[in-house]
């Protein structure tokens, strides 16, 4: 029902819906680029019409009143921005309690422009061993759609190359707004450390004889 009356109210607002074949059931789904308060409504019907089941993440100052029950019922999950790593690991703990779990997550955090994306959606994905599926909004075409998946190699410079290339051609309803899609070269660092520190650690752990 929800999804047939999502696809009729797109089509009717002159909207299409395009998606990669994928049957993961384990995934980060991002969005960019981010510049309207449109994109919201739009990836929620685009999403529906699809008829993924889904948990997203945005500020917890949106959850008040009837809209926390609203909001919460469809999925949301209230983030606190200056409380970032009791969330990250509770949602790597979601992801290891649940083997159908899709988490939207919209990288840039905020429509205005910045010179980075946060780096959650990617911690996330690598400290959880998932895909990071590369979901976009494309205005000049009037398009939502699901790429592909994206595999975190833990080579951070490489796969935000990989980012940059496949979002080059989508277009926000508000283009100037756009934020670069790069890391802020002390948190890529120390992502990067916490990375290759995790993969020596398991590194490790393989080598040792069986007790």
């Amino acid at each position: 029902m929800i999804s047939r009356l999502s696809q009729i109210i797109l089509s009717i607002l002159g909207w299409k819906v395009v998606t990669e074949k994928n049957n993961s059931t384990q995934y980060i789904l991002i969005g960019a680029p981010h510049t309207s308060n449109w994109d919201f409504p739009l990836t929620l019907l685009s999403i529906w019409a699809l008829g993924i089941k889904f948990s997203w993440v945005a500020k917890h100052t949106l959850f008040v009143g009837p809209l926390d029950y609203i909001f919460r019922k469809m999925g949301g999950i209230p983030v606190d921005r200056n409380v970032r790593t009791g969330f990250l690991k509770s949602m790597v703990d979601a992801f290891a309690e649940n083997d159908k779990l899709v988490l939207a997550i919209a990288p840039e955090g905020t429509r205005s422009k910045t010179d980075h994306w946060k780096t959650g959606f990617y911690t996330i994905a690598v400290k959880a061993n998932v895909d990071i599926c590369l979901g976009y909004i494309d205005y000049p075409s009037k398009t939502v759609g699901l790429g592909p998946l994206l595999r975190p190699s833990g080579d951070i410079q490489n796969d935000f190359e990989k980012l940059r290339e496949f979002y080059q051609d989508k277009s926000g309803k508000f283009p100037e707004k756009q934020s670069t899609i790069t890391l802020r070269d002390r948190e890529a660092a120390i992502l990067q450390r916490e990375i290759n520190k995790s993969r020596a650690a398991s590194a490790s752990q393989n080598s040792l004889p069986n007790q």
